[in-house]
């Protein structure tokens, strides 16, 4: 087993573990540790814990020793240091008109580096920029481009809360954060309500967004038909903290029910219908105007009986009548004698057809 004791180095930074060793420390101690970068001066979070060393992919670097004196003079010694490399660096930039914003300057706690921090909208060419620094204080420069939620970390301030940024006093590590978080709350899409001083949509709108949805799963959606014992209508808005809905109903006033009094619209008993009135109490004449009402359809709905068809008798046939005087002497026409019937003609561009010419005239002789 090994004590791990968790140490930051920056004020609400991000926690890493270290090998304590044999060394008895407390939350709020200031060591000495050893990092990829070289000596670091942290911060004890917590006091040290046995773990199992199996866990942790490579060893755990060890605690150099508790804060000293002459520790203390090295870190104002560089914190003076940083405060004069900050001033130069922003004049080299307003020289050399460089569209970059410097942010913060960190020396290491042994003097072997520099850790200039900027922000900038795309790439910048610094090289001029870093052999001024180097040639000035003499130690190896980096420039970190970072972006403005970090900004806002370092630099700190105040929220439209009224609050010191979360980022900059507590929260250690960013969450994605979107617009539908807001709308779940029923919050004003207004960016300048909506967004913190990075510019960036509020980090605070992650920290109650499952409890909204948890509540959201017990209310009707808006535009929807909720009913209670005594009211009908559809949803027109919600409070989700109080469980109060507004409806809508068919008459156009507005009602205020709470989420625990909605039934099933399907469960709600239907009203009777009003009773009918006796038929002694209705006059004679409607009586019998309904009475026939009902009877007439069903006489139509009887199907009609299809009569036998009638089988003439040898009496019934038909006789030959004798021809009288009149028609034996009309005599017989042929079909040559019948006036023939006048073709149309088909002229076509001026032409006339064979059969459509007349005859030539017979000649006297």
């Amino acid at each position: 087993m090994v004590r791990v004791v968790a140490i930051q180095f920056n004020h609400a930074g991000k926690i890493y573990d270290f090998n304590a060793g044999e060394m008895d420390l407390k939350a709020g101690d200031r060591v000495v540790v050893d990092t990829e970068r070289g000596a670091g001066l942290g911060m004890v979070v917590a006091s040290p814990v046995e773990k199992d060393p199996a866990q942790y992919a490579q060893p755990l670097a060890m605690v150099r020793r508790l804060m000293t004196p002459e520790d203390e003079q090295t870190q104002s010694h560089h914190a003076r240091r940083e405060q004069e490399a900050r001033e130069f660096c922003l004049r080299r930039i307003k020289e050399r008109g460089m569209e970059m914003k410097l942010v913060r300057v960190e020396y290491l706690f042994d003097g072997s580096k520099a850790v200039f921090y900027f922000t900038a909208d795309g790439r910048v060419d610094f090289r001029e920029l870093v052999k001024d620094l180097a040639h000035t204080f003499h130690t190896r420069i980096e420039m970190r481009q970072i972006g403005v939620r970090d900004e806002s970390k370092m630099v700190g301030g105040l929220g439209i809360c009224g609050r010191e940024l979360c980022c900059a006093s507590f929260l250690r590590d960013f969450q994605p954060v979107s617009v539908k978080m807001a709308k779940e709350q029923n919050l004003a899409l207004n960016p300048t309500k909506i967004s913190g001083q990075c510019g960036r949509l509020l980090c605070c709108l992650d920290y109650e967004y499952e409890a909204y949805c948890e509540l959201r799963k017990n209310f009707p959606k808006c535009g929807k038909r909720a009913c209670t014992v005594t009211h009908c209508g559809t949803v027109e808005k919600m409070n989700l903290l109080t469980g109060e809905l507004t409806l809508r109903q068919g008459d156009g006033k507005l009602v205020t029910v709470h989420v625990k009094e909605l039934v099933d619209e399907s469960r709600l008993e239907v009203p009777p219908k009003a009773p009918a009135v006796e038929r002694e109490q209705q006059p004679k004449e409607r009586r019998d105007r309904d009475q026939q009402a009902k009877q007439q359809p069903q006489r139509q709905r009887q199907p009609q009986q299809q009569q036998p068809k009638a089988v003439p008798t040898p009496q019934e046939q038909p006789v030959a009548l004798p021809q009288t005087a009149a028609t034996a002497q009309e005599p017989a026409v042929s079909d040559e004698q019948k006036p023939k019937r006048k073709r149309p003609r088909n002229r076509r561009h001026g032409h006339r057809k064979q059969h459509d010419k007349k005859p030539d005239a017979p000649t006297q002789e």
